[in-house]
């Protein structure tokens, strides 16, 4: 992030304490977290960086028995749904909150917004039911911004490529669930347009700044906030020096 184009975008970053990304696996999520990590700490930000689900000692094993375990070949969506809110519940409680509260930025690889388009949107489970569950696993705890890395599955397929890795279950799904999956994406920028940023996915996280700079412009915008959020210092609109 040393071009000068995003170091002049960088100087005037707007404080958005918590960022998330959403997308497909192969999208490039971990590589945009860490790269807008790596300029915000060029300007004095070290923000938190966690994953989920995960982030957490319960949440890493919430994560390996959802996704990787040879036990999870029978999980009901019901309990995957569950699952993934009680790690949720616990990195909010455990980090994110405590984070917030200390003046800390947090930038999270996946949050609500992926039970919102895996277990509702894919799994089509009751989106009644999920909302109240949600409430219940972050209060208020919601994003100031968002970014939705687009892309589509044969994309993101050729950049995981096909060597030894671990198992994960999410992957071994249905070409028609995953197209949920990209529509349900897709429809999360749509409905929300303030706190929900479209990227082009596409564009290859290694080799292009592009999305990079897109990021900060972003962050150098202000922003209304949003209805769901309650009037504190989660947003800040004052510019950094």
């Amino acid at each position: 992030m040393g071009c000068s184009t995003m170091t002049s975008l960088c100087r005037k970053i707007v404080a958005v304490p918590l960022i998330t990304f959403e997308g497909h696996d192969g999208c490039g999520k971990s590589t945009q977290a860490k790269r807008l990590a790596a300029g915000l700490e060029k300007w004095g930000i070290r923000p938190a960086v966690l994953r989920e689900p995960g982030g957490t000692l319960i949440g890493e094993a919430i994560r390996h028995l959802l996704q990787h375990s040879e036990d999870n070949q029978f999980m009901t969506p019901e309990t995957e749904l569950l699952l993934f809110q009680a790690g949720r519940s616990q990195l909010v409680r455990e980090k994110i909150q405590p984070a917030l509260r200390s003046g800390e930025w947090v930038i999270c690889n996946c949050f609500f917004d992926s039970t919102t388009v895996y277990q509702g949107a894919a799994r089509q489970l009751d989106l009644r039911l999920f909302k109240k569950l949600k409430v219940f696993a972050v209060g208020d705890c919601v994003s100031d911004l968002t970014f939705v890395l687009d892309i589509d599955r044969a994309t993101a397929q050729s950049r995981l490529g096909n060597g030894k890795k671990i198992r994960d279950r999410m992957e071994e799904e249905s070409d028609e669930f995953h197209g949920r999956v990209v529509r349900a994406h897709r429809e999360l920028a749509e409905n929300e347009p303030r706190r929900v940023i479209p990227i082009d996915g596409r564009i290859s996280p290694d080799t292009s700044r592009t999305n990079q700079e897109y990021i900060c412009s972003t962050l150098s915008r202000p922003r209304e906030t949003s209805e769901s959020k309650d009037q504190t210092p989660n947003i800040l609109n004052v510019f950094l020096r």
